[in-house]
This record gives structure tokens, sequence and C-alpha cells, in this order.
């Protein structure tokens, strides 16, 4: 067995520096140190700083008769082999919810008293760090600053549910299960009530994001390198910055932009802050992350931000997936400090996002129609070395996932885009009409698309059982549920769940057609 003691972890310029010569996967990192999962039941945590290994050490021990705290098998100077958590955490399993059930809040409460009971002076736990266990028990990890920091208040899980729009269902049954702790709760609200143009963000150096103290209690949105964001009203959020050049620079492109349909809208500026408008959406990235094709509609509103930024004398001209939000006014593009600052014609970053996502090739060949002054522009070797890396991917990606599977009939892959065969890509939202009904926009399945893409396994059914095809009349040819489940198609946990699309007589799995 590999000895996970050989793995080193260190701390990098930008992110931590791992060397890992075991077969053991990495499970998560962060800024203490990388979890190794060794098995389906153990994983071991190891640490930048001792110092932190045996704080960590010592709050699980302390808690250790709580029924929310991971196993520990071993421990030494720098790591711990604790139980592993095989789950969702608690961000994902709420994720989807519009109220959050009084089970949950119960739960949540249980861990909250125990971890007050046993002496923590953080009460607290952001839901990242809660996973669900198959019997819906509640575990809790990383319990470093259990002694150390001061939270009698779960400021970080507060924040969390108020980001995903559940935090006043849960205050709703704390007020009713634990009036008393409710109370508590306020009290610390209103004695530490924080404005925002007094909160100290300090810049982390070179290639480090922002520090601030984690205990603010306004509904934390995210940071980088130049600054912080917090939501500081339904429709309003103020960034922070580390530097005051930083917000001179940002500021003078988002008040001399506000014509333009892509730049958020600013409310009040000061020396060290912007407030602006808080965009509800998903980035581009997490959203292209779900989508098979790069609709025209997205190849669309990427290009004409671009060329408007040249248009509007941006020397930076790129939009990063990341800082690209989806609103329903359209698409709006965060982080503007450099773009009057840094001369770049072409959007590199934006070319090594869409290669990163198998999209890069499609984008630039739609660019080609409707924009070709533009792609001639583009034409250069910075886009030839991400369309190559795309290509590198593709080929790993394919190999790795074999040639055995069913796509969406008329699919484009990357020769259709090169020979210019390509059908057009299809909106988001005729994608989701297309994954509702289980219907290929661009053509019909027909009978022998789909007895020529069918299984094996369940076409060809040899001796008895193709005797019995023939004497079941209508059912005759048939793909159906009960012989797909006699030929072990049929996934494990699928029961109850499982659809089919017909076309004329031909009935076909909707799985084997689209994933759903």
């Amino acid at each position: 067995m590999d000895d996970f003691k050989s793995i080193s972890v260190r701390k990098g310029e930008k992110d931590l520096e791992i060397d890992n010569p075991t077969s053991y996967p990495l499970a998560g990192k962060g800024s203490q140190g990388a979890v190794f999962k060794l098995s389906e039941k153990k994983c071991v945590k190891l640490f930048i700083d001792p110092v932190q290994a045996k704080m960590e050490q010592e709050a699980i021990e302390a808690g250790r008769q709580l029924s929310f705290m991971p196993e520990v098998y071993e421990t030494g100077a720098n790591y711990i082999v604790m139980e592993y958590f095989d789950g969702p955490d608690l961000k994902a399993y709420l994720k989807n919810g519009m109220f959050m059930p009084e089970s949950t809040a119960k739960k949540l409460l249980t861990i909250l008293k125990q971890m007050k009971e046993t002496g923590f002076t953080m009460i607290d736990a952001p839901l990242r760090h809660i996973f669900v266990m198959e019997n819906e028990e509640f575990k809790v990890i990383d319990h470093v600053n259990a002694f150390k920091r001061d939270h009698p208040v779960p400021l970080k899980l507060l924040r969390d549910l108020n980001l995903i729009l559940l935090k006043e269902s849960f205050l709703m049954h704390v007020e009713k299960l634990e009036p008393q702790m409710f109370r508590e709760w306020e009290s610390y609200y209103d004695r530490n009530k924080i404005d925002f143009r007094n909160i100290p963000i300090e810049s982390g150096g070179s290639g480090q994001g922002v520090k601030f103290d984690s205990s603010i209690s306004l509904p934390f949105v995210g940071k980088g390198h130049q600054g912080a964001v917090f939501r500081i009203e339904e429709d309003k959020c103020v960034k922070i910055y580390g530097k005051t050049n930083h917000a001179e620079q940002e500021q003078k492109v988002l008040l001399s932009s506000q014509n333009l349909s892509f730049i958020p809208k600013v409310y009040e500026t000061d020396s060290n802050y912007t407030v602006m408008e808080y965009l509800l959406g998903p980035d581009l990235n997490s959203y292209l992350k779900k989508q098979r094709l790069l609709s025209k509609e997205v190849a669309e509103g990427l290009l004409n931000i671009l060329t408007t930024m040249k248009k509007a004398g941006f020397k930076q001209i790129d939009a990063p997936l990341r800082h690209t939000i989806m609103t329903a006014n359209g698409f709006k593009v965060i982080d503007h400090v450099y773009s009057f600052a840094r001369d770049q014609k072409i959007p590199v970053e934006l070319f090594e996002n869409l290669a990163e996502r198998h999209f890069l090739l499609s984008f630039i060949e739609q660019v080609k129609v409707i924009a070709p002054e533009t792609y001639k522009e583009w034409d250069t070797p910075e886009l030839d070395f991400w369309l190559e890396q795309e290509k590198l991917q593709m080929s790993a990606k394919k190999k790795s996932e074999g040639t055995n599977r069913c796509t969406i009939p008329g699919s484009q892959t990357s020769s259709d885009i090169k020979n210019n065969t390509f059908q057009n890509p299809i909106s988001p939202n005729e994608m989701n009409s297309f994954q509702k009904s289980g219907k290929d926009p661009n053509q019909e399945v027909t009978k022998s698309q789909t007895t020529s893409e069918a299984p094996d396994k369940a076409k060809k059914r040899p001796g008895k059982r193709k005797a019995q095809n023939v004497n079941r009349g209508n059912n005759k040819g048939k793909l159906t549920k009960r012989r797909l489940n006699r030929a072990g198609r049929r996934k494990r946990g699928n029961r109850g769940k499982y659809r089919t699309v017909k076309k004329g007589t031909e009935e076909w799995p909707l799985n084997y057609i689209i994933k759903v």
C-alpha cells in the first residue's frame, strides 16, 4: 500500500504546491492543507502548519462524543487520518429548495447547541463543511478554529443560507424552536451592526487574495486579488478594495461606461469602495459546464461585448467566463480594474476558458461567419495555441471515455466544425425545451437510427427470447423497459424514474439520447 506520508503539501505563491507520488486521489484542499482519499471509509488531512494540525486534533478529541464529528483513526505531527464522508455538502443538498424543512433546521440547531455545550468558541459552520449522509445525518468537518475564533452567532452559516435564499425560513424555525437562542442572535446583530464603509480590507500581496475579518456579518459574495464583495441590499453590493489605486482605476472605467449594456450600474463610490448593482444569475463558466453545445445566442453575446469594448476605447479586450454573469437583462461583465490600463487586443483568457469547456472551436467558427474581420484580428499564434490545447483535451477525454457510447443524434463534433458540416447550435431556452421533450431540434430519430444505435445486448436476443419476441404482437421488435431490464441496461437507483421517448412505432430510452 502507498504511504500517504510521502505526500508533501506546502504553500505556494498562488496556490498549494502538492507533490503526490502515491495513487491516493486528492479529495479537496483549502487554506490549511489538502485531503486525500485513502479508501471508501478513510481519508487523510495533511496540514501545512503542524500547529493547525494540533488545533484540529484537540477540537476533535474534545468533541469525540458528538454525533456530527468525524471518527479519527490516526494522528501525526502534520496529519489526521479520519472518517471519509461520501455525500453532498449541505449547500448542494439545499440549493434547489425554496423553503428549509423544519427537520433540517432542528439538525442544524442541535449541532450549534452541542458545539456551545462542548466549549467551542466558534459556534458556526459554513454549508460546505456540513455533509449529508445516506441516512440524512449531518457530519461537520474542519474544526481548526473551534477554540480560536469567537463566533457566538453562526455568521458563516447565516451568510451561506442568505446566498441561497433560505436564511429567512431558517430563522423562522429558530424563533419557534429556540426562542432564547433567537433573541441572543438578534441582540448580537444589534450590537454589531457594521457600516461597510468601515470594513478594513488588506491586500494579500502578490498573487494572493485580499484579507478581511471572517466574522463580518454582511453577506459575503466573493473576493479576489483586488477586493472583496458584500451584498448590502437585495439589489446592491459593495466592492471594497485592498488598494486605493485599484478603486480609482475601476471607478474610472465603470463611471465612464454606464451607457454600455454589459457594465453594472454604479450607485456610490469612495476612495476604497464602489456600490453597484447586485447581479443575480450564474456566471457563464458555471452555465457552460452544463451545456453540450455553444449556442448562437451565447456566442453572439460574447462577441458583442468584445467588439463594444474595442469601440469604447478599452485597452484590455477580454471577457473571462467567470466574470461574465447571465442576468435577466443580458450579459454583465465584472472586474474592470485593468480595462483602461493593460494593452491586450485579443481575449486570451476567454480563449483559455472556452478551450477548457471544449467550446473554443465552435465559438471561433461562429465568429468567422458573424464577424469575419474580427476573426482576422484574432487569427494569431495565441488562438492557434488554445485551439491545439482544446484538441488535445478532447482527444484525451475521448480515449478515457471509450467509443461505445450513445450521443444526441445530430450533435456536433470538432471534426464537423472544421469541415463546416455542423448544424446550428441551439439557444439555452431551446435546449431546455429539448431536454424536457427528448426531441432533437435538427432531425427526427428514424427507425434505422434507433435500431442501429441500440445496445448489442438489447438488439441480439438468441434462442428462446427471440421466439418470445415474435409472439408479442404489437411489441414485436420494440426495445421496451422490460427487455432493457433483462438486458442489464437499467442503472441502479433509477427505479420509478425510467423515461422513454416515442418515435413512431419505436420506443427508445431517454437516457440513451440525452442525460436528464
